[in-house]
């Protein structure tokens, strides 16, 4: 295994979930004579299973004299708490245990078993959703204490090393579900692409690093402008519209939020332009452009009132610094990548159609899921804040929801090719029409 990347020294502590992946990663750095103990979290998920799991990877550890500790955690519970997706809640609780873990025991390291297979899918799933840089950069190798010594490896490398040592792991059901994205990704583009390109793996692993390089190179220009020109309040804004857009987009993002979307960036540099808007308002941020600086604000509350859409005129949103126009013709299709242009069939909406702010109760058939979800669910799903699902524009008829935008659009109001269609364009507030 001369893929395998690992620091030189000091003791390890591996998250072993029972897994192939994880299993493999164990016994390499145990029987490769690495100072390592086993680190297990349940989250309380999967229920017997998740159970069985557990009692497995402590009685192997057990048989091979490698210390363990295993912890346990309410995801679903904490997803509630907190606003999260289940997969979201999962992750920082399991990460809290590790990074816990690590410290009460003294480990310099710690070990996931992230593979090759695995960056795969996360580039490609990252790509589907419009991702820049900072998504298809990938897994890292390394992120502070957390090392990926598996990421030269494939998945079927794994499986032959396990079958060649003799070494048990137990099998995920949730694995086989096409219910989750990655899944999807897995079972049904993944195969395809490598028909295209066998060495699939290094060529995706090849592009992940170098967009790693890239995005460290930009993250860092954008660090240096922030360290000279921000007065922990705001920026001079000939400064920060005399950057090249993909460093000015990050210095936006590292003083806002990372997860701003393409289009909220695109807003803050129109207020910094010096358009009529003075304001703008954020999840969880306002900005003030004010005598040549953008100042940075706690937010203000934002109550998205409800306005209606009529064909023809475009209606101004100005709390969240958008206009919509409705117009009536025959172009059927998805909704476009970046949820600026939305299409509901004729005959399935009703008379009012309205604009405006979540209501109690929501909820909607999002296209290709195959199940009524409530917004709320959506919103936990996607790891919307509080305050990002209080500025989620909502569109609804008399029915119900028709499209919560950047989300999704209902089942119901699906167009086929050459139906009749209410196309909805969206836009921020000063483009030119």
């Amino acid at each position: 295994m001369n893929k395998l990347s690992l620091p030189p020294q000091g003791k390890i502590l591996c998250a072993v979930s029972g897994g192939a992946d994880s299993m493999c990663l164990l016994h390499l750095l145990h029987s490769g004579g690495r100072e390592v103990m086993a680190a297990h979290f349940e989250h309380g998920i999967r229920g017997e299973e998740s159970l069985r799991d557990a009692a497995f990877v402590q009685n192997w550890c057990r048989a091979q004299e490698i210390p363990c500790v295993t912890g346990h955690g309410d995801a679903p519970g904490y997803a509630r708490e907190k606003g999260l997706s289940l997969e979201a809640a999962a992750r920082e609780l399991r990460y809290h245990f590790l990074e816990e873990t690590a410290a009460e025991q003294g480990c310099d390291w710690i070990a996931t078993a992230h593979n090759g297979d695995d960056q795969v899918e996360t580039v490609l799933l990252n790509l589907s959703r419009g991702a820049g840089t900072r998504g298809l950069r990938g897994i890292p190798p390394r992120r502070g204490k957390v090392i990926r010594p598996l990421l030269g490896l494939s998945r079927q490398e794994i499986e032959d090393y396990l079958e060649k040592n003799a070494i048990p792991h137990v099998e995920d059901s949730s694995n086989q579900s096409d219910a989750y994205g990655r899944n999807r990704i897995r079972h049904w583009v993944v195969p395809v692409l490598q028909e295209i390109n066998p060495a699939l793996q290094e060529a995706v692993g090849r592009t992940a690093a170098l967009l790693r390089e890239d995005e460290d190179c930009l993250s860092q220009l954008a660090q240096e402008f922030i360290d000279h020109f921000y007065d922990g309040e705001s920026l001079p804004t000939e400064s920060l519209l005399g950057l090249h857009r993909a460093v000015s987009s990050r210095v936006i993002r590292r003083l806002c939020r990372e997860s701003l979307r393409m289009e909220q960036v695109e807003a803050v540099l129109t207020l910094a332009q010096g358009s009529q808007r003075k304001l703008l308002d954020l999840p969880g941020q306002r900005l003030r452009c004010e005598q040549g600086r953008l100042y940075f604000e706690p937010a203000a509350e934002i109550r998205l009132p409800e306005r209606q859409l009529i064909p023809g005129q475009w209606v101004q949103v100005p709390e969240l610094g958008l206009e919509l126009l409705a117009e009536y013709g025959t172009e059927g299709g998805e909704v476009n990548g970046l949820f600026k242009t939305y299409r509901f069939k004729c005959e399935k909406i009703g008379s009012t159609v309205l604009c405006g702010g979540r209501r109690p109760g929501d909820k909607m058939r999002p296209q290709g899921r195959h199940c009524t979800k409530s917004l709320k669910s959506l919103f936990m799903e996607a790891g919307y804040p509080q305050a990002q699902r209080d500025q989620t524009l909502i569109l609804r008829d008399e029915q119900g929801v028709l499209a919560a935008l950047g989300l999704s659009t209902d089942e119901r109001v699906k167009a086929g090719p050459d139906e009749p269609v209410l196309v909805i364009k969206i836009r921020q507030t000063g483009q030119e029409k």
